[in-house]
Parts: C-alpha cells; structure tokens; sequence
C-alpha cells in the first residue's frame, strides 16, 4: 500500500507535469483525420494512405481516379 507521503508526491508531481510547456513546439505530429495514424501522411489531401486509398475507391476525393496503363 501506498503511504500519504508517496500520493502527496505523486500528486505534486502530476500537477508540475501540467502546468509545464512542451520543450520544443515543432514536435507536431500530422495525424489522419479518420483513424488517427501518424505514419504514412499526405498533407494534400489530410489523410493517410490507407484511408486515402479507400476513400479514392470510393469515389469521395474528387479528382482523383485509379491509374491503369
């Protein structure tokens, strides 16, 4: 069991980590809007591959057609 001491640490630690700004503002991560995924992301189009695949199969994106040679 934990003693009061350790929850009053945890909690005064808890409540520093919320207060305290990001280190560095550029680690913004792109993310898909549909799923979430951060890998795989095309800025063009707010998507990630997968979804962008399946919503260009669909129809949903307009201008955007299967290639076929």
């Amino acid at each position: 069991m934990a003693t009061t001491a350790k929850i009053a640490k945890d909690l005064k630690l808890e409540a520093a980590v919320k207060t305290r700004k990001p280190k560095l503002r550029c680690k913004h991560r792109n993310r898909c809007w549909r799923c979430g995924r951060p890998r795989g992301f095309l800025r063009k189009f707010g998507v990630c591959r997968l979804c962008f695949r399946q919503l260009a199969l669909n129809g949903e994106i307009p201008g955007v057609v299967k290639a076929s040679w």
